[in-house]
């Protein structure tokens, strides 16, 4: 079954076939090419000036001009309908395709919001995404966002009718990605005041602007340059080192990941120390780190440390691993 467009392309060729037609036979008729297209135009559009009548017109003018007439006007007629209906289903499937999309945002629940779709935000959304984590990309620029295949919100970030339709109070975190740090800092400052609980990560191209967003309240501030410098020089200093906390952290073409867990108030973890724990056997994972409520690290903690509920633990290990270290932890 042919779509709208393929008929629509059809019947332009049809209309372009009847015009060459109809010029060629007004030529063989006896009239000049320019007269011969007059002619044909003014026929199937149905304008018409009695060009062809009087007593000089002969019998078969009026018979092409007859037929000429009837396959004309309605060949342009069935075109031009297929010209609003290609325009009106493609207004509608739009309509349709927002409204779900609105719909499946709207339902959305502890998601995270990637303001930007330039390199930044494209590539923390992607890697959102392939965590397990629901996204909401939001950027101005409608054309960028065609085409993607997560829930999007065409707006400026900065606006709070903007952040409400992404469902900001529903959301678990927000990604401050835009180029510029003025728009990170709006967005921020209007991230914190609509949810001051949310926890916001904002990207900094300045070193200056990295004070002024944490005071507008981003839980985070990444300053990509800074990081990517870094990376590129512990490549050079610790090349093995650095692949591995690569190959954990960000790519998925090995088994091992390293992933936080927190304790809650009702964990069998909660007032045990890592020894009574057994985390190594009973779930096959190695704890790096413990962090505490005072947001401190405690490196390689010792076997008689105690966990308390609200601390995190750090662990590395295969997928299987950890979420037996999540069934462990109930």
């Amino acid at each position: 079954m042919k779509t709208t467009i393929g008929r629509l392309r059809i019947a332009i060729a049809m209309v372009v076939t009847i015009f060459v037609v109809g010029t060629i036979g007004y030529v063989i008729l006896g009239l000049a090419l320019l007269d011969a297209m007059y002619m044909t135009i003014t026929t199937i559009t149905t304008v018409g000036y009695r060009e062809i009548t009087g007593p000089d017109v002969t019998v078969p003018e009026k018979i092409f001009t007859m037929i000429l007439i009837v396959v004309g006007v309605s060949t342009v007629l069935y075109t031009f309908t297929l010209t609003i209906q290609s325009v009106v289903e493609g207004q509608l499937r739009e309509f349709v395709g927002r409204r779900r999309m609105d719909k499946k945002i709207s339902q959305m629940h502890d998601h995270v919001i990637v303001c930007g779709w330039g390199r930044v935000g494209k590539a923390v959304a992607t890697d959102l995404h392939h965590s397990g984590r629901e996204v909401v990309v939001v950027d101005v620029d409608e054309n960028r966002l065609r085409g993607i295949a997560l829930p999007t919100v065409a707006g400026d970030a900065t606006e709070d009718s903007v952040l409400r339709a992404a469902g900001i109070e529903r959301a678990f975190g927000l990604i401050a990605a835009l180029d510029g740090d003025a728009e990170n800092l709006f967005v921020t400052l209007s991230s914190r005041a609509a949810r001051p609980d949310l926890f916001i990560v904002a990207r900094a191209r300045q070193d200056e602007s990295v004070a002024k967003l944490q005071r507008a309240g981003a839980d985070r501030v990444v300053n990509p340059q800074e990081l990517g410098a870094a990376r590129m020089a512990s490549f050079v200093v610790q090349p093995n080192v650095a692949e591995f906390i690569d190959i954990t952290m960000h790519e998925r073409s090995m088994d091992f990941r390293m992933q936080e867990l927190e304790i809650s108030e009702h964990s069998s973890l909660a007032g045990v120390t890592l020894r009574e724990a057994n985390l190594r056997q009973r779930a096959g994972v190695l704890v790096l780190a413990l962090r505490g409520d005072d947001g401190t690290f405690n490196t390689n903690p010792d076997p008689d440390t105690v966990l308390h509920a609200r601390n995190v633990i750090i662990a590395v290990g295969t997928v299987d691993a950890l979420e037996k270290l999540d069934e462990v932890s109930t």
